[in-house]
């Protein structure tokens, strides 16, 4: 069996990537560009890919290839349609996340709700001796705690979250489809919870339907001027008109791990605001806790050996639900009534 894996270099050198306990050849590469990838899998029984992209015309030119373990839960870069015709097994990695996701989500909410970047960058620029008093109150700080939490997407990931925010005194509301109404009385209809809600993350997948759910006339509903977190998938707010809503007032903090094309080019809408305290951008690092990733990487070493031994596990395509960001749950954004704890 002749293993490739396109672009080890998107998991941490340190993690510990066991040898499969079957014969094998391992072929790694740090990152795979898009004309590479042809050579590169030609011969390949077994790919492993994380972002890199699986095209028909690609897939077509390898005709070994019997697996793609995808080392993440997304599959959009896979053409799954192809490998199915050509009956190429895809499997993913599943609930490696569902503790390092929503932790970095509350530390967006801590830093943005208690000015913890305004007042670090002050002390920076010697305000605090120029205050000449034991504290100084140039930043708003607010408490969570009595606050209303909407979370939109209801899968393992959102559920976390919102467990969360009930630990901390948060009201908590989860969001109804976009457009819709009569979804049950567990779910806020999302105009009525635009406009009801202190702080709105994102759990969701990205799709035709999320695709800009959160833009303009969005950011114009927010009466309550939310914060907005968005650990989910870059696309599901238009950035483009997260500057002006910042700018005018309609949210008094924004919170991205994740942008449309990453990494954001240096003309991107973003990298105009990373002075603003009360904007905060990381580099899609919410999933990367030393303990997901070793997760991550054990359950792909199992994904291979179950292929192999003929009983594969997370076969995409299996009839299970999938949320977003690396946890599996039968309780998606689409589906099924969030849970009463």
């Amino acid at each position: 069996m002749k293993i490739v894996f396109l672009d080890r270099g998107t998991i941490s050198a340190s993690t510990y990537l066991r040898s499969p306990a079957f014969p094998h050849e391992w072929v790694q590469h740090e990152r795979t560009a898009a004309h590479e990838v042809v050579a590169r899998i030609r011969d390949a029984d077994i790919v492993i890919v994380n972002k890199v992209k699986l095209v028909a015309d690609a897939l077509a030119s390898a005709p070994r290839l019997k697996l793609i373990a995808i080392a993440a839960t997304g599959t959009d870069n896979v053409d799954l349609s192809a490998c199915h015709a050509r009956g190429i097994v895809v499997c993913n990695v599943r609930n490696y996340a569902v503790h390092t996701v929503p932790e970095h989500t509350f530390a967006l909410i801590f830093a943005l709700r208690r000015s913890i970047c305004g007042y670090r960058d002050a002390i920076r620029a010697g305000r605090w001796q120029e205050a000449a008093q034991f504290c100084f109150f140039d930043y708003p700080i607010r408490d969570l705690a009595g606050s209303t939490l909407g979370v939109i997407g209801d899968g393992a990931l959102g559920q976390a979250v919102a467990s969360i925010g009930r630990a901390l005194g948060m009201r908590v509301l989860f969001s109804g489809r976009k457009g819709r109404i009569g979804q049950g009385r567990l779910y806020t209809p999302f105009e009525q919870l635009l406009q009801q809600v202190d702080v709105l993350t994102l759990h969701c997948p990205l799709n035709a339907e999320t695709h800009h759910m959160i833009g303009a006339a969005e950011f114009s509903r927010m009466t309550r001027k939310p914060l907005l977190i968005n650990t989910g998938r870059g696309g599901l707010v238009d950035e483009t008109a997260v500057g002006p809503a910042l700018a005018s007032g309609q949210i008094s903090g924004a919170a991205f791990d994740v942008t449309r094309v990453e990494p954001p080019p240096s003309d991107h809408p973003f990298m105009t605001l990373l002075d603003r305290p009360d904007f905060i951008l990381t580099p899609h690092i919410a999933w990367a806790s030393a303990e997901a990733i070793q997760a991550l990487a054990d359950q792909l070493i199992d994904i291979l050996e179950a292929f192999v031994s003929g009983t594969p596990i997370h076969q995409v395509g299996d009839g299970s639900r999938l949320s977003p960001r690396g946890v599996h749950s039968i309780e998606s954004f689409e589906s099924q009534t969030p849970s009463k704890k």
